[in-house]
């Protein structure tokens, strides 16, 4: 018997986290999805294509965040248990999180991007968005 159950203490789910070369390879294979976690606001300034939006926080003040209640049931809305994805957010601290409660629901093939949307961006095998702008 070895199974890791989280005791409500904030022990730590495993999650698995891929870096943003290795992320670029499972996207380009369309095997995978994209999850991004941020606001909707940052979403808008940019996102990687294709990618589905479910922020994990509904708000961020000075006294705090918010967390979305319903951040794995939107998500189970949109990816099977058995669908395979990437979760993101900007600099990859909210994605670990929310990687993490998918895990602890039962999604089986969710990975976390490490660093984030920025380290995407600043990835060789990310393809550059091209200016659409007139």
């Amino acid at each position: 018997m070895c199974s890791m159950r989280s005791s409500g203490s904030g022990a730590a789910v495993p999650v698995e986290s891929v870096d943003p070369e290795a992320a670029c390879a499972l996207l380009a294979s369309e095997q995978y999805g994209y999850v991004d976690v941020r606001m909707w606001e940052d979403f808008d300034k940019g996102h990687v294509a294709g990618a589905r939006n479910v922020p994990y926080y509904l708000s961020v003040t000075p006294h705090g965040k918010e967390r979305n209640p319903h951040f794995v049931d939107q998500v189970a809305a949109l990816h099977s248990k058995e669908d395979r994805f990437l979760v993101g957010c900007r600099s990859g601290v909210r994605s670990r999180l929310a990687t993490a409660d998918l895990v602890a629901a039962g999604f089986t093939n969710v990975k976390n991007l490490e660093g984030g949307y920025l380290s995407l961006l600043k990835s060789a095998s990310y393809p550059q968005p091209t200016a659409s702008h007139h």
